[in-house]
């Protein structure tokens, strides 16, 4: 397997399951409807807030990828739109696994001399240092998607 083949793989799998972690966003998010997604457990961002944030970042490289310009800038990665139902939730989630895949699609065609090419700017680094980046900032906050889900599991079904 080829190293586009295999990124695209290891990013599938973080997005919708198979790795040996068997922990994957699609899963994680299978049963929160939008008022979890949306419920604020203390200081810590929610659960919307997180998946737009790693949305975020596959959208901006996926642009790339279409032959786009790189136009992202961290201080919008946490501008989650507001979500006041359960079709908006729905919406956004079907959003987001269809990027994903588009993403893991066009990772797979890269041919692999591109891996050790500049991605956009010499500042980012390779476009392997970046897609890699992509799936590693996918599994931290899936991590913190898991916990906050079961805070909020927790409180509301607490007595």
């Amino acid at each position: 397997m080829n190293n586009s083949a295999q990124l695209a793989k290891h990013f599938r799998e973080v997005y919708f399951g198979g790795n040996w972690t068997c922990s994957n966003l699609k899963d994680c998010l299978n049963n929160v409807n939008y008022t979890a997604a949306t419920k604020r457990v203390g200081n810590f961002n929610t659960i919307a807030a997180l998946t737009y944030h790693i949305r975020y970042f596959v959208r901006a490289a996926l642009k790339v990828l279409e032959g786009g310009p790189l136009d992202a800038n961290d201080k919008f990665s946490f501008d989650c739109p507001s979500i006041q139902s359960e079709e908006e939730w729905q919406a956004f989630l079907n959003t987001t696994w269809a990027e994903g895949e588009r993403f893991a699609k066009l990772t797979e065609e890269l041919p692999d001399e591109k891996w050790q090419e500049i991605f956009c700017n010499a500042k980012y680094g390779s476009y392997y240092r970046n897609f890699l980046g992509i799936i590693e900032h996918t599994h931290y906050h899936l991590g913190q998607i898991s916990l906050i889900k079961k805070m909020v599991i927790n409180e509301s079904t607490a007595v």
